[in-house]
């Protein structure tokens, strides 16, 4: 019997990260179709207009567009205003959670350890922070424009990229520590909220997780359920959760969080990502399969808990 629900995946979009979603969203059309439970209209886009995207067949959309236009508010608004399901935020979530100095308020209000945060000034070079110190855009993916200043030099060369750049910057402190980053899905035991995915621990060969460790080269190593102390993974683990509800309208069916695990076991809260990526390097996908879901499974799992209705 054919299936009666066709989703309509959405991939490409004018930000900096179009290429990485073209491969989010061709994996996530050829796992729903490999589901045989959905139909599936695939379309690659740039901007689109109301009229636009009424125009595209589907009863329920799956958006994996990444970045400040197509994961960050404006295709939400689109969306909401359309009237069909979609997978992700709504508009005022994904807006909050594109600003990672909002987020970070929130995350400090729901108990996470956050290291105080600078907005970049381009008329003034002076070091706001003691190095070593970590530059990057507000508004951008959580590796696109990236700094680490270790010497003053470093600064020097990150602020005037990032001054020109015309983007809103941030500075904050570089925490040493292993990196650590903590999915979470729509819950399987039903209801509303998030279950957390196993933490995943990433090593990158050259010492930064840049974007060409994330997503172009193979020796990045990643340990997923790495060693930590069970509080810690518990607390952490929660304190996200909160941090999810606690955003205007509430993270609903996925998202990724950034975290630095210090020598002390403080947990460093840098991001919140409401579309992670969906590529053979990505990390939500990569602890699903370990909690027992594989591509199909997870991509229609998120499909249905859309149909479901806000979470």
């Amino acid at each position: 019997m054919p299936p009666t629900t066709t989703v309509l995946v959405l991939g490409g979009g004018p930000d900096a990260e179009r290429e990485v979603s073209l491969k989010s969203s061709a994996a996530i059309a050829e796992a729903l179709r490999a589901s045989g439970r959905f139909g599936v209209e695939y379309r690659v886009i740039d901007r689109l207009s109301q009229s636009d995207l009424k125009a595209l067949q589907g009863d329920v959309v799956f958006p994996a567009l990444h970045g400040k236009w197509g994961e960050g508010g404006p295709l939400q608004s689109l969306l909401e205003a359309d009237g069909r399901p979609f997978v992700g935020c709504g508009f005022r979530a994904a807006r909050a959670c594109m600003d990672k100095v909002l987020t970070k308020t929130f995350a400090a209000r729901a108990g996470l350890d956050v290291a105080p945060t600078m907005i970049l000034d381009p008329s003034d070079d002076l070091l706001p922070l003691p190095l070593p110190v970590v530059v990057k855009p507000i508004f951008e993916g959580s590796t696109i424009g990236l700094h680490i200043c270790k010497t003053a030099e470093d600064w020097k060369r990150a602020h005037a990229a990032s001054a020109a750049s015309g983007k809103p910057c941030m500075v904050e402190p570089f925490v040493r520590g292993r990196e650590l980053t903590l999915g979470m899905i729509a819950s399987r035991a039903g209801g509303r909220g998030l279950e957390p995915l196993p933490f995943i621990q990433i090593t990158p060969a050259e010492g930064l997780y840049d974007y060409e460790a994330k997503y172009n080269r193979n020796d990045t190593k990643y340990l997923v359920g790495p060693p930590m102390p069970t509080d810690v993974r518990d607390r952490v683990g929660a304190l996200t959760r909160t941090l999810a509800e606690s955003i205007p309208d509430g993270v609903r069916h996925l998202c990724r969080a950034d975290f630095i695990l210090d020598d002390e076991n403080r947990a460093w809260f840098l991001e919140l990502n409401t579309m992670p990526g969906f590529t053979d390097h990505s990390l939500v996908p990569m602890a699903a399969r370990t909690a027992g879901l594989d591509m199909p499974a997870l991509c229609s799992h998120l499909v249905d808990a859309a149909l479901s209705g806000p979470r």
